[in-house]
């Protein structure tokens, strides 16, 4: 029961909800995530926390950088689920025009140049 709880409660931000779409496809530093969110370094690493608590997403570190993916096949099975139903509902039609113009931009983005801004903020 808690899992459920955990994932519900997770998925209940619509800020939450932007950064699982933009893993979708890849993974991304967190750097990245934060200026696609345009949140504070300390918001998004909470709201990451958040996710990665109800095991949403798994992390790898890099080097000085840490690295956020959608959960894998080795995830529980109610992970799984909440995931596959995410994105099936929340597909690239259902993301505002603004927003997909400032994934494609921190796709292309280099993440080192991403960290460097943000550190200095």
């Amino acid at each position: 029961m808690n899992d459920i709880v955990n994932i519900t409660k997770a998925l209940a931000d619509e800020n939450r909800l932007k950064a699982l779409i933009a893993l979708r496809d890849r993974e991304l530093c967190v750097c990245q995530i934060i200026e696609f969110l345009g949140l504070a370094g300390s918001t998004v690493s909470k709201h990451m926390s958040i996710l990665k608590q109800a095991g949403l997403v798994k992390t790898r570190k890099q080097g000085r950088w840490i690295y956020y993916g959608l959960a894998g096949r080795n995830a529980p099975a109610p992970v799984r689920d909440a995931l596959r139903w995410l994105l099936k509902h929340l597909n690239s039609g259902r993301i505002s025009s603004a927003d997909k113009k400032k994934l494609e931009k921190v796709y292309r983005t280099d993440p080192e140049v991403l960290c460097r801004i943000h550190r200095r903020k």
